[in-house]
């Protein structure tokens, strides 16, 4: 189930609606696996033994415990969202009870990103976003490719500042310097990239 359309702002388009990671089950699936073997071990047991029954019955209640589990988890998941849009950055979660946070784009001051080794390798990892306000950093986990969200919300932040500065006009070519020089404070270019932009801009003077 995609974000929910009316909760937008008018204008306001969504670039990333993301849910967990799939290593958000990861220790469901690791329960799993010691179900499988609780079952396995339950199969050697003799066949007329009451310790055979008892196994059964403590395998079908580890087994029902373990699905409902489950369950829960992936009802956790559908309801929840990572959304990145033209004007703010959205997270919401909760099945019964719900609880969101909303950081406006123009409140950003800085977003950084961890991965273990591990998580570099299935593509996870969390975002760490810094905002002006109460709130100050806030960490987001199980966050799909977050280097690449991370560089999509300076882009959106970068069209968000253009189109509050120009009204709708073009930026002068220092103001494209300018935003350009904060994106490689960033990280988001390199400085050959910077110096290369800055050069095509200036060639248009």
């Amino acid at each position: 189930m995609p974000y929910p359309r009316r909760l937008l702002n008018e204008g306001e388009e969504v670039t990333y609606d993301l849910r967990p990671h799939w290593w958000f089950f990861a220790k469901e699936a690791g329960l799993g696996t010691l179900v499988v073997v609780l079952l396995v071990l339950v199969t050697r047991l003799d066949d007329d033994s009451t310790a055979r029954d008892l196994g059964f019955w403590a395998f079908a209640v580890v087994a029902v415990v373990w699905a409902l589990w489950v369950l829960w988890r992936l009802a956790v998941w559908l309801t929840t969202h990572f959304v990145v849009t033209s004007d703010r950055l959205i997270f919401r979660q909760g099945v019964l009870s719900r609880h969101g946070r909303e950081i406006p784009l123009e409140r950003v001051n800085d977003i950084s990103f961890n991965q273990s080794f591990w998580e570099r390798i299935i593509g996870a990892g969390d975002l760490l976003i810094e905002s002006a306000g109460e709130q100050g950093q806030q960490r987001f986990t199980d966050i799909p490719q977050p280097e690449s969200v991370q560089q999509e919300i300076y882009r959106q932040i970068e069209a968000n500042q253009a189109r509050t500065m120009g009204g709708g006009r073009e930026p002068t070519v220092p103001e494209q310097i300018e935003k350009l020089a904060d994106l490689r404070d960033r990280g988001v270019l390199t400085p050959e990239e910077f110096e290369a932009k800055k050069q095509q801009l200036l060639d248009r003077l």
